[in-house]
């Protein structure tokens, strides 16, 4: 919420504080409107499970039907002003053999949260005039910003500014058209280029994230999957649909579905869904190469400097991609990751940023973060 006051869903249920009431018509439109968001979310789920496009295959197996981006299918946008995005640059477009007309340059000042829109609307005409045609998608090398105004840095670069992907209040916002599509060429067939920034809060921290998404390549990892419904009633909005995606996935791949508020001492991470807050004891796990981890709640997103956990703290655990948004959402479903289509995506071949980006049907108010060429269940030689 943009007022004075937080919301419920943003204070949380733990921190004592007594809920606010509210107009009956206010929350009679924001129920409905959530029912709307978790019905949508659902039918995500049906849509992968009966998909036309993947009936070759169990939709739940992990054969490799699909292909994965690679270095020809990204651009890589550096921040001159800024030493570490300069630092990541150089030694991702060596690890990952970026050809040098996909690395583009841009200078802004380095260091603040958000970028304004008159600014974001200069470097991206800058980044568009300097794109190959070919390019289906866009890899940033910087901590901060990860906001443009109302909207995430990353969506803003992928779909340009529009108001559409912002929010006031509790409401809906645009919708993803690459959400649940087996597309391999989101720019070509719909206008956008996924996005996904490569931050850390050091160079060392940041090789170890690339050299992880590097090492998970055409590994097949035996790892597993853990969703948890937590007693964070408001951050478990999405939960709904948790018990039928571990029955869906659990004969091709082991998926717990746990009501707890987290995990620890497991050896195997691939996938770690939840919903609270703080997610406690993350760096009792250990997390496979490629794993991918992310937790519901209001600012995972603000990656330096908020109240809640950031989505670093996944990375900084062993993970190699994560989400989370960067303003105030409300707990809709449709705005953070199903885990349904992100398994299914990426079990069936597809790298790291194209699994999550089809896995958000409303990616607007938040911030894909991690290495984008991940791809352990891809084939190699595609």
């Amino acid at each position: 919420h943009r007022s004075g006051k937080k919301s419920n869903w943003h204070r949380g249920k733990h921190d004592g504080l007594k809920r606010i009431p509210m107009v009956t018509a206010r929350l009679n439109a924001y129920l409905s409107a959530k029912a709307i968001s978790v019905a949508f979310a659902i039918a995500g789920f049906l849509l992968i499970t009966f998909s036309p496009a993947l009936k070759a295959e169990n939709s739940a197996s992990v054969a490799s039907i699909l292909s994965a981006w690679t270095a020809k299918d990204v651009a890589v946008i550096v921040n001159d002003n800024d030493q570490l995005s300069v630092q990541i640059t150089k030694y991702y477009q060596a690890k990952r053999k970026i050809p040098p007309a996909q690395i583009i340059h841009v200078r802004f000042k380095s260091g603040l949260p958000s970028l304004s829109l008159e600014k974001f609307n200069a470097i991206k005409k800058q980044v568009d005039a300097q794109t190959p045609g070919h390019v289906q998608g866009y890899v940033l090398t910087w901590l901060l910003p990860f906001r443009v105004d109302c909207m995430s840095i990353t969506t803003a670069f992928a779909a340009g500014f529009n108001q559409a992907f912002c929010a006031n209040e509790c409401k809906e916002t645009r919708h993803n058209p690459y959400f649940n599509s087996i597309s391999q060429r989101p720019f070509d067939d719909f206008g956008w280029r996924p996005t996904m920034v490569l931050a850390a809060k050091s160079f060392t921290e940041a090789k170890q994230l690339i050299d992880r998404g590097i090492a998970a390549d055409y590994s097949r990892p035996k790892g597993s999957a853990y969703l948890l419904k937590t007693t964070d009633a408001a951050r478990s909005s999405r939960a709904i649909f948790f018990p039928e995606v571990a029955k869906k996935f659990n004969n091709a791949f082991p998926t717990q579905y746990l009501e707890k508020n987290f995990i620890e001492n497991k050896q195997d991470v691939m996938f770690y869904f939840t919903g609270v807050m703080h997610v406690q004891k993350i760096k009792r796990n250990t997390y496979l190469p490629g794993a991918i981890a992310d937790h519901l709640t209001s600012t995972g997103g603000v990656l330096i400097g908020g109240n809640q956990m950031s989505v670093l703290e996944w990375m900084d655990a062993g993970a190699t991609g994560s989400y989370g948004t960067v303003v105030e959402p409300c707990n809709f479903p449709n705005k953070f990751s199903n885990p349904g289509v992100l398994m299914n995506y990426y079990l069936k071949g597809n790298s790291l940023i194209e699994a999550y980006w089809k896995s958000v049907a409303e990616p607007g108010q938040g911030i894909f973060v991690g290495e984008p060429l991940a791809k352990p269940f891809a084939k190699p030689n595609q």
